[in-house]
C-alpha cells in the first residue's frame, strides 16, 4: 500500500462532496497524458531522457510488476471459477401467525450457522475455496413482505433444521429468484440504492439491540416491542408499481479489513480493536489530582484513581458484551425500484434513515452510504444522467449476485465499507417479527 493512500482518498471523497467532481479512472489518465504533452513541448530533452532511462531500466521492475498483476489476476479467477461451480438456491421464510419468540431465538440461528469451511487451510485458499457467505433479505413486493435467505444448495438442511429448531411451525420452501422476475433496467425502472455502514468506524461499540429494548426475556404481549416494526409498516407503505429489496450478506468474520497482525502474530479482528477501545475509555477516565505536599508546602499534580462516569462504564460492559458473542462480516444493501410515473422521492428519505431505531447518541449506528449516495447534483456535474445509469446497473447486478466481498463482482467497492457485528446485533435487524406486529401485509402461515 502506498503512503498517505487513504488520506489522498479522504481528501478525493471530500473534494467530490464540495464540487461534485469525480475522479473516474479516465479523468486522472486524460490529465497524465495532458501533463506529458506539455512538458514534451517545454523540455523534450528531460522527457526523453526520463523515458529512456525507465526503457532501460524494465528489465529491473517491470517483471516484478508483471508477476505481481499475474498472482492477483490467478486469484480473481481461481475464486470466480470456484463461485461460479456453486449452485445456490433462494429460501423463503413464512412465519406462524403466533410468534412469542424474541430475537434471541434468530441469535441461536445465527450462531448455527457461523461456519467456514472451504478454506480452513492454506490449500483450500490457493485452490479459490472461499467461505460461504447468506444473504439474510427482506423484500417488499407493492407492499407485500416477504423474508428470504440466500444459499448453497449442499447447505439447505442446515438452515431449515436451525430455523425448525428455533421457530416451530415456520414454513421454509425454496422459491424463485425474485430479482430476476423484473428487468431491473433503466428504461423500465427508475432506481435509487445504497450500502449502509457503521456511523461510528469502531466495531466493537454496539448499534442499540434487542437487549437494550428490553427482549431479552419474553414480555407480556401489549408492553411487548418489536425494533422491526417501524421497518416492516415502512415496506407495506410501498404502493403499486413499486419494489423496495433489502440485504445483509454475512460471512464468518476473520479480520480481513484490518489486513494487520496483532501482537501474537495473527490477523488483528475486532477483538484487538475492543481492547484498544476499551484502554482508550479507561485512560479518559483518570483526571489529575492536585494536593499540597505536607512537608514542602508545594502545591503538586498527580494521576487520580479512575473514576468513570455511568455513560463510561456502560459502554466498556457494551463493548465487553459484543466482542464476547460470535462476529460477522456483513454488508448492508436497499435498493428502490418504481416505474417511472410510480417513483416516490420520500421512500428515498425513509430509506436514508431505515435504521435510525437502531441508532443511539454516543454508541454506535447504521447509515447509508455509496452508490446513489454519491451524487449531489449539482448542475455542473459532468455527465452525471449517464454516471448514474451505470451506477444503477451495477447496483442492481451486485445485488442479484449477493456480492460485497470478492472480486470481479465488488465494482470497486471500499473493503473497510463490511462492518463486523455479532450475532446479536445482526438478530436486532434482521429476525422473524412477533404476533406484536399487525402488519397486514406481512404474509403468515395461517
Amino acid at each position: 500500500m502506498l503512503p498517505f493512500l487513504h488520506e489522498v482518498e479522504e481528501l478525493e471523497k471530500e473534494f467530490t462532496d464540495i464540487t461534485g467532481i469525480r475522479f473516474d479512472s479516465w479523468l486522472p489518465l486524460t490529465l497524465g497524458l495532458i501533463l506529458l504533452a506539455l512538458s514534451f513541448v517545454a523540455m523534450p530533452s528531460v522527457v526523453i531522457r526520463a523515458l529512456s532511462m525507465s526503457l532501460f531500466l524494465a528489465p529491473l521492475w517491470l517483471p516484478f510488476l508483471l508477476l505481481r498483476g499475474a498472482v492477483v489476476l490467478q486469484r480473481i479467477v481461481r475464486r470466480s471459477e470456484y463461485i461460479a461451480a456453486q449452485n445456490y438456491i433462494l429460501l423463503e421464510i413464512k412465519p406462524p401467525r403466533n410468534v412469542v419468540k424474541t430475537p434471541l431465538a434468530m441469535e441461536a440461528f445465527l450462531s448455527g450457522i457461523h461456519l467456514s469451511p472451504s478454506e480452513s487451510s492454506w490449500w483450500g485458499r490457493v485452490k479459490g475455496g472461499v467461505r460461504p457467505w447468506w444473504s439474510l433479505e427482506i423484500a417488499s413486493f407493492e407492499g407485500q413482505i416477504h423474508f428470504f435467505i440466500w444459499t448453497r444448495a449442499n447447505f439447505r438442511r442446515l438452515i431449515e433444521g436451525q430455523l425448525y429448531a428455533q421457530y416451530p411451525g415456520v414454513q421454509v420452501s425454496e422459491t424463485v429468484d425474485y430479482t430476476r422476475t423484473i428487468s431491473g433496467t433503466n428504461e423500465e425502472w427508475n432506481i435509487w440504492g445504497c450500502d449502509y455502514k457503521h456511523t461510528v468506524s469502531s466495531d466493537p461499540l454496539p448499534i442499540k439491540t434487542y437487549v437494550e429494548y428490553g427482549l431479552e426475556e419474553v414480555q407480556k404481549e401489549p408492553e411487548q416491542v418489536d425494533p422491526l416494526a417501524n421497518l416492516m409498516e415502512f415496506m407495506a407503505s410501498i404502493g403499486k408499481g413499486e419494489y423496495l429489496w433489502l440485504q445483509f450478506i454475512i460471512r464468518v468474520h476473520k479480520g480481513e479489513k484490518y489486513k494487520k497482525p496483532n501482537a501474537e502474530g495473527k490477523p488483528w479482528t475486532w477483538k484487538d480493536e475492543a481492547k484498544e477501545l476499551v484502554q482508550k475509555i479507561r485512560a479518559e477516565t483518570v483526571g489529575k489530582v492536585k494536593y499540597r505536599d505536607v512537608f514542602t508546602g508545594e502545591m503538586r499534580e498527580t494521576e487520580g484513581f479512575p473514576n468513570p462516569t455511568k455513560g463510561q462504564s456502560e459502554k466498556i460492559a457494551a463493548i465487553e458484551r459484543n466482542v464476547s458473542k460470535l462476529a460477522f462480516d456483513v454488508g448492508a444493501r436497499g435498493v428502490y425500484l418504481s416505474t417511472h410515473e410510480k417513483f416516490h422521492l420520500p421512500i428515498v428519505y425513509q430509506m436514508i434513515g431505515l435504521f435510525k431505531p437502531f441508532t443511539s447518541e454516543g454508541w454506535n449506528g447504521i447509515k447509508a452510504t455509496n452508490w446513489m449516495m454519491a451524487f449531489s447534483d449539482y448542475p455542473w456535474e459532468f455527465r452525471v444522467q449517464e454516471t448514474k445509469n451505470h451506477y444503477r446497473e451495477k447496483l442492481v447486478e451486485a445485488y442479484r449476485r449477493r456480492q460485497f466481498f470478492h472480486d470481479p463482482f465488488s465494482y470497486g467497492l471500499p473493503k473497510d465499507e463490511a462492518m463486523v457485528m455479532s450475532t446479536e446485533e445482526l438478530a436486532t435487524i434482521y429476525h422473524i417479527p412477533s404476533a406484536t406486529v399487525q402488519t397486514p401485509t406481512l404474509g403468515r402461515i395461517q
